[in-house]
């Protein structure tokens, strides 16, 4: 596929040389992932225009469609906050996400072998839910379906960005497409951000640098099947290996299956040291057996697995996250643990600020590519992202610790988590994305 929407790429290349197309072509967005989709539906919503570019190719999909999941065990999944279901409903998406969508009821948090246990309830916090888990293959159909019929935006896919260039004015992008012999094209905008990943080729083209940790640890990802219906409750669990997660899943559409339609499907993070996912990977039976003994009788009896994932875990922080009219967004500018599911939902508030912001600068006539305006975006998302950050650190080298004495002070604070009044709405409101 060349080109998604109506007007083809020569057009797109015809509009960047010209000046005065330059309020039809203001935002340039490197990486068509969920964040850079979002980003752009989010710039849309505010009449802004921008042209999309993505490395891979998009699957060729349209509203009629058959959506049939037809491998019930076979997904990745995100869990989103409260808060980014709120940035979704402003922009008028969640209708057409939430069908795929299993609410969060509850969370419990305990730790294997240890006393301490705490729980949320969404009634004790008067929400409708902590958030909702969604398989990414739906969100990012669901995300590119809206992009593709969004006037406002241009998507350009199988194009890698091999170079980056900035004057007073503006920004410009060089590509190349995917098994074209043309000659190296070119976009121009007011501004350039980059939702290209946690290797972001922009970030590297602009010469910015990382600050990496090797968690030393990998995440196995996948999806089983419990003889114990969910009753949408996510399931924290701390091990010595690292922290685990068993979070419910919306069931199969019209799989025909009445079994799958009762809410036994449930996603899991499972986090190991870093050489021994092989073994989770190829064996099954001992996959499900090992969660077993990690979760006790929590979860029921889990029965089934499906296809694995793994995933080594590193954070990977940009040394800036502005340079002149560039924003570094979304992995590119902070790759997280996936403890607590905040990585996402970080990214997606650092989208919906910074579409703001631009949004303003439009109503005012300015330039949406200006580096102060720009550095005050950065500024304004420091506190969030650095909270976040030390969170996710602090939970796990905190719960992987082998000291005793840290064991009992962890599990003490579990169990006054639960019981002391007032604690648990502020976590509650941080862990939902409400506090940034």
């Amino acid at each position: 596929m060349t080109q998604q929407k109506g007007s083809n790429l020569s057009n797109a290349t015809n509009q960047s040389k010209n000046t005065k197309a330059m309020t039809e072509q203001q935002v340039l967005i490197a990486g068509g992932g969920h964040v850079g989709l979002s980003f752009a539906l989010l710039l849309a919503h505010h009449g802004i225009g921008s042209t999309l570019l993505e490395k891979m190719s998009y699957p060729t999909i349209s509203p009629s469609d058959d959506a049939k999941r037809r491998h019930y065990l076979d997904s990745r999944n995100t869990a989103l906050s409260r808060r980014t279901v709120q940035i979704y409903q402003e922009i008028g998406l969640w209708d057409e996400l939430q069908s795929h969508a299993c609410r969060i009821d509850a969370v419990q948090i305990s730790e294997q072998g240890s006393f301490g246990r705490a729980q949320l309830n969404k009634a004790e916090e008067r929400v409708e839910s902590f958030g909702q888990v969604m398989e990414n293959a739906w969100l990012g159909r669901k995300l590119l379906l809206a992009a593709q019929q969004e006037p406002l935006i241009t998507l350009i896919d199988n194009a890698n960005v091999t170079a980056v260039a900035q004057q007073n004015d503006m920004v410009t992008l060089s590509f190349s497409r995917h098994g074209e012999k043309d000659d190296e094209q070119q976009l121009q905008g007011s501004v350039l951000v980059a939702c290209d990943g946690r290797d972001s080729t922009v970030r590297q083209l602009l010469n910015i640098g990382t600050t990496t940790y090797d968690y030393q640890q990998t995440a196995i990802v996948g999806v089983v099947e419990t003889d114990k219906p969910h009753e949408h409750v996510a399931i924290e669990r701390f091990s010595p290996a690292g922290p685990l997660a068993v979070l419910p899943l919306t069931d199969p559409e019209g799989d025909g299956n009445d079994d799958y339609q009762k809410g036994y499907r449930r996603s899991v993070v499972w986090v190991c040291p870093t050489g021994e996912e092989t073994q989770y990977l190829e064996d099954g039976a001992h996959f499900l057996a090992t969660l077993q003994q990690a979760f006790g009788a929590r979860a029921g009896t889990f029965i089934a697995a499906g296809r694995r994932g793994a995933y080594p875990l590193t954070r990977v922080l940009a040394d800036k996250q502005v340079e002149g009219r560039c924003v570094i967004m979304g992995n590119a500018a902070h790759t997280l643990h996936p403890v607590a599911g905040q990585g996402f939902n970080l990214c997606m508030r650092d989208a919906h600020v910074l579409a703001q912001m631009m949004s303003r600068q439009v109503l005012k006539g300015a330039d949406i590519g200006d580096t102060q305006l720009l550095k005050r975006y950065e500024k304004a998302r420091q506190t969030d992202q650095k909270r976040v950050i030390r969170f996710c650190d602090a939970v796990v080298h905190g719960f992987t610790h082998p000291n005793p004495a840290v064991k009992l002070a962890r599990n003490v604070a579990l169990v006054a988590f639960d019981k002391l009044p007032n604690i648990k709405p502020l976590i509650a409101n941080y862990a939902m994305g409400l506090k940034s």
